[in-house]
C-alpha cells in the first residue's frame, strides 16, 4: 500500500526577476498557453496518484485569487487548503508544515510523505513524482536533481576567479522534494531553534533538502531531473516555458 503523500505548492513568491514582461500578475499566475503558470504543476498533482492532498501557498491577499481563478475555475479537487505564505520560502513551508503538524486538513498526514514543490516549475511529470516518492520511502527524503552541464567557477572578488569547481560532481537541485513527515517536521522544528546561529555563521538555507542536511545530518537520496523541468525565475524563462508547453500541451487536458 502507498503511504498518504500531501503536495505543499510553493507559489507566494515575488516575482522580483520578472521586470521586463507587460503583467500586473505575479509570475505564478502569468499565462502559458492560456492557463496560469501554477495550474501545469497543479494538474500533474491532480492526475498522479501517488498524490492525495495539495497545500496551495499563495501570496499576501492571494487566496481569494488563487481559489476563485485557479482552483475552482478549473476544477482541482485535491487542494485541501489555500493559504498565505510568509516573507521567505522557508517561512512559507514552514506555515504549511503547521498544518500537518497540527493534524488542520481533511485527512492526517503524521506518518506519510511530503512533498514541497516550487509552483514556478511548471512541468513536473507523474513518473518524477513517483521516482522521487519512491526515493523517499528508500532514504526518507529525496531531492530531484539534474548534472550540471556548465563549468563552475567561485569568485573571489567581483572581477576575479577563485577557483573552478569539479562539474563531474555537481548537481542542480530541483523539486520536488520528498520527505518522510516526521523528519521534515523535526528539521523544521530544528530551524526555528537555531535561526540565530545561523546568522552569526552567515548560513543560507536555500531548498528543503539543505534544511534536513544541515539541522539533522541526514542524507538525501538524489533522484534523476528533468531538464525541462525548469524553474521560471526570468523573463526568458518565461518565454522558453511556453515552447515547452505547445511541445508537451498534449498530455494537459482542462480537468
Amino acid at each position: 500500500m502507498k503511504d498518504r503523500c500531501t503536495a505543499i505548492l510553493l507559489a507566494a513568491g515575488a516575482g522580483r526577476r520578472m521586470r521586463g514582461v507587460k503583467s500586473d500578475l505575479p509570475k505564478q499566475y502569468m499565462p502559458i498557453l492560456g492557463r496560469p503558470v501554477i495550474w501545469y504543476a497543479l494538474q500533474t498533482f491532480e492526475k498522479s496518484r501517488i498524490i492525495d492532498d495539495v497545500i496551495l501557498v499563495v501570496g499576501r491577499c492571494e487566496v481569494d485569487y488563487a481559489r476563485q481563478n485557479v482552483v475552482e475555475k478549473y476544477g482541482f479537487r485535491k487542494v485541501d487548503r489555500i493559504i498565505e505564505g510568509g516573507r521567505e520560502r522557508y517561512l512559507s513551508v514552514r506555515k504549511a508544515l503547521r498544518l500537518i503538524e497540527e493534524d488542520d486538513l481533511t485527512h492526517s498526514n503524521q506518518d506519510g510523505y511530503i512533498f514541497i514543490h516550487d509552483g514556478a516549475r511548471p512541468f513536473v511529470t507523474e513518473k518524477l513524482i513517483e521516482a522521487a516518492y519512491q526515493g523517499a520511502v528508500e532514504e526518507g527524503a529525496s531531492c530531484a536533481a539534474v548534472p550540471v552541464k556548465d563549468t563552475i567557477k567561485t569568485m573571489q572578488t567581483r572581477s576575479r576567479v577563485k577557483e573552478t569547481l569539479d562539474r563531474r560532481g555537481l548537481y542542480a537541485a530541483q523539486t520536488p522534494q520528498v520527505f518522510f513527515t516526521p523528519i521534515i517536521i523535526e528539521a523544521y522544528k530544528a530551524l526555528d531553534e537555531r535561526q540565530e546561529e545561523l546568522a552569526e555563521k552567515d548560513i543560507v538555507i536555500t531548498d528543503d533538502a539543505m534544511v534536513v542536511e544541515c539541522m539533522l545530518g541526514r542524507s538525501i537520496k538524489l533522484v534523476e531531473g528533468l531538464e525541462e523541468n525548469i524553474k521560471i525565475t526570468t523573463p526568458i524563462d518565461l518565454e522558453v516555458a511556453r515552447i515547452l508547453a505547445e511541445n508537451r500541451q498534449s498530455q494537459w487536458k482542462t480537468p
